[in-house]
């Protein structure tokens, strides 16, 4: 994650936002054979751990019970060009948005894992148009079949290290100029992060 200060936000509630608007992001943890990563769907918590699950084939699910794992969340991201400047002498960046978190990692009981399935689905169709799915309209034997090919986890946080890289280094000129270029080449989601964030935010 980028270092500088003026990028870093200390806020987790804003963590936990991003999160509830991704829903998805990656779990990172060592191994006999090395480190390995996994890609999940995500529940932040209002108590603020984080929920995910992952099939019990996966490599690194048996090694994540009682393990520190790191967890990351990418939220939008953009090229940004020198040409948007008002100065054009200086080098292209990239914007973007990412969350990391580490913690001690637990199984969840069957009874949390189906909570979490059913708030993972819920959010996710609540999204959609028309009439929206339903776990019990799965038959209950294909149900169960799926259900006991995954583990569910739950990560207590320890450390948040959120990266909010929204130009705030530039001068209030050259952001809305970003923003607008962004939001005119298609990234329209950074473009209002960009115009949302007060660039003196630090939490």
């Amino acid at each position: 994650m980028h270092p500088n200060p003026a990028f870093h936000i200390d806020d987790p509630e804003l963590c936990r936002m991003l999160i509830g608007a991704v829903g998805f992001g990656m779990v990172i943890a060592a191994t006999p054979d090395g480190l390995r990563v996994a890609h999940t769907p995500m529940v932040a918590t209002p108590e603020g751990h984080v929920r995910f699950h992952l099939a019990k084939a996966n490599a690194l699910t048996p090694h994540l019970p009682g393990a520190t794992a790191l967890l990351l969340v990418n939220g939008p991201e953009a090229y940004v060009s020198p040409r948007w400047y008002e100065d054009r002498g200086q080098v292209p960046t990239w914007n973007y948005v990412a969350v990391e978190m580490d913690g001690p990692v637990a199984t969840l009981p069957p009874e949390e894992l189906a909570d979490l399935l059913g708030i993972i689905g819920g959010q996710r169709e609540a999204r959609l148009p028309g009439d929206p799915w339903r776990p019990e309209h799965v038959p209950g034997e294909r149900w169960d079949a799926q259900f006991n090919a995954i583990t569910g986890f739950e990560m207590q946080v320890a450390h948040w290290r959120p990266t909010f890289k929204l130009s705030q280094n530039k001068s209030a000129e050259d952001r809305a100029r970003i923003a607008d270029a962004l939001e005119e080449e298609g990234s329209p989601a950074l473009a209002q992060m960009m115009r949302g964030l007060d660039p003196q935010h630090d939490g």
